[in-house]
């Protein structure tokens, strides 16, 4: 008989016993259907997820997992995760598996996999989760134990079969002078003056922008800026899928919920915005901003609530009125409303750019208002005198400080 499988929601207490790390600490492997037969062959650290037996696909589970935390419940992928610069791993179904240790994707020629385990897998690691996932449901976001973070894409939605994309986090928490000194910031007098620049920045209360693409590190050196404020401030981060991981005593943080499979039960982030601000927060952090929660995070940021922070997906500096411009409209903001109120809400935009593997701030500017009162993007460090805020007459955005 087929042991049944119980699923931990993402909130569970890390001390807390976990019966399905219980059950992936056993001495042996488990299959995924009955009467199947097992495969205690495979080893621990790399155990491939494809056992033909009777046509039967059999999903491993590994007698043994590595030290870093949280990783039991990834089951066969544990060992691919072990290492401290691994990032990202992604299961592309049948095709395989990709491991980013730091200098970009990679694939693993050492895992292979049938579609029908990398589907059990999925469905497992989503409902670990505390969720669910099926055709009628197939693209679901959870978090694991330690702020592992599993999407997953089932088919039809996907066209090449079960999809995964896994997120790690650092086994540590960086601090802004480790990022410096890993090279982020650049190198010589003009990185130390930029460190110094961001710490004041910090210590200042002025409220910071990071944008940049996916996987290029913006919530690495969020999490640095953060463990930079005085202990006494209370900071109180919304997230949808936590993930920040912050080196500060007094660090809270609200996680948005989707809805079930009736339909109801969602916590947005702008509800969640909402909430935070009757927490009293010092500091206030949206994790990322992607629709309409932009109205509220510009909305707190004008209240008084300085020192916050948030997220963006963008290209450049350049493009970030652009996509402000784009999220306003689905809230229901007018182009004139974005700008004036981006203005005086943001202090700091720090862009973020990963070539090649390295993560490296790239840009540094901030916004003014242009002569028809459209938002753009200026030098940082310049002010916002009279001519400076009308720009070139409707010209192109000026480039920001490019750090190299």
């Amino acid at each position: 008989m087929l042991e049944p499988f119980v699923a931990v929601p993402s909130y569970a207490a890390p001390g807390r016993a976990d019966p399905v790390t219980d059950q992936a600490n056993a001495p042996t492997t488990r299959p995924v259907e009955p009467s199947v037969a097992r495969s205690d062959e495979w080893p621990a650290d790399r155990a491939p997820a494809k056992h033909a037996v009777s046509g039967r696909a059999v999903l491993p589970v590994a007698t043994s997992f590595p030290a870093r935390a949280g990783l039991s419940g990834l089951g066969p992928l544990a060992g691919f995760a072990a290492g401290d610069r691994v990032t990202d791993l992604f299961v592309n179904g049948e095709s395989g598996l990709w491991v980013d240790a730091g200098a970009g994707a990679v694939r693993e020629p050492g895992w292979e996999c049938g579609e029908a385990a990398v589907r059990e897998l999925a469905v497992r690691l989503i409902a670990l989760g505390g969720r669910h996932i099926d055709e009628a449901s197939p693209c679901v976001d959870v978090r694991l134990a330690d702020g592992i973070r599993v999407h997953a894409v089932l088919p039809p939605a996907s066209s090449t079969g079960t999809l995964l994309s896994i997120r790690l986090p650092r086994a540590d928490r960086p601090t802004l002078a480790a990022l410096a000194a890993a090279g982020m910031f650049g190198s010589g007098e003009p990185a130390r003056l930029l460190v110094d620049r961001l710490r004041s920045a910090v210590l200042d209360r002025e409220n910071l922008l990071i944008t940049g693409a996916a996987g290029s590190g913006k919530t690495t050196l969020l999490a640095a800026l953060l463990g930079e404020a005085a202990a006494t401030e209370r900071i109180v981060a919304i997230e949808d899928v936590a993930e920040l991981r912050v080196d500060h005593p007094h660090f809270v943080a609200l996680e948005s919920r989707q809805p079930n499979l009736e339909g109801a039960g969602r916590i947005g982030l702008d509800s969640l915005l909402r909430e935070a601000l009757r927490m009293r927060p010092d500091r206030l952090v949206l994790g990322e901003c992607r629709g309409a929660e932009i109205r509220e995070l510009l909305a707190a940021l004008n209240t008084g609530h300085d020192g916050g922070a948030g997220t963006l997906h963008a290209n450049s500096v350049e493009d970030v009125p652009t996509r402000l411009e784009a999220l306003g409209a689905v809230a229901g903001m007018t182009v004139e409303a974005v700008a004036r109120q981006a203005v005086s809400a943001i202090g700091l935009i720090l862009h973020l750019e990963r070539l090649h593997g390295p993560r490296r701030l790239a840009q540094v500017g901030r916004f003014a208002l242009d002569a028809d009162g459209r938002l753009r993007t200026v030098t940082a460090g310049a002010r916002a005198t009279g001519d400076d805020a009308a720009g070139d007459h409707g010209g192109p955005n000026r480039p920001a400080t490019v750090v190299g």
